[in-house]
């Protein structure tokens, strides 16, 4: 969240939620799953070693497990490709009202869990009359879905 310099010294915002002294937040890469997966492998080839050697055969279903797990994780480290901004700017072209206030997130989908940005949109009048998801794939920035309704009058 963006505060002018002046307002969050005047109102006391704390320097953590303060984003001109932490600088802009970026979601952390997933690449980093490749990490994880690196060090499942050479846990894997480890306990292959270990039965290799004598060690208990059993091993070798838990060198398979982390063989798994480390294939799953190398294949789950996509990229994030498409900013906040960029999808939000997606979700602005995607809906046929003005937008006003929207947040985007990040969220996962599927057994590889692809990045995917789940944007919330209000129209820019006050009270807002409509409100929408867009759902905007992170690694190509293709419009997975969208959805539009009217806001419920209390």
């Amino acid at each position: 969240m963006e505060i002018p310099a002046e307002v969050a010294h005047a109102e006391g915002v704390p320097d953590d939620l303060d984003s001109s002294v932490t600088g802009p937040y970026t979601i952390p890469s997933t690449r980093r799953r490749r990490i994880a997966a690196a060090v499942a492998a050479v846990g894997s080839l480890l306990a292959v070693a270990g039965v290799a050697v004598g060690l208990p055969a059993g091993l070798g279903v838990t060198a398979g497990i982390l063989a798994l797990l480390a294939a799953w994780q190398w294949l789950s480290a996509w990229p994030i490709n498409v900013s906040a901004s960029e999808a939000l700017e997606a979700a602005n072209r995607e809906m046929t009202f003005p937008v006003g206030h929207a947040s985007a997130v990040v969220g996962f989908d599927g057994w590889r869990s692809r990045p995917t940005w789940n944007v919330l949109v209000f129209s820019a009048d006050e009270p807002p009359s409509q409100r929408g998801l867009v759902r905007v794939d992170a690694v190509d920035g293709r419009i997975i879905g969208s959805y539009v309704e009217d806001t419920p009058i209390p």
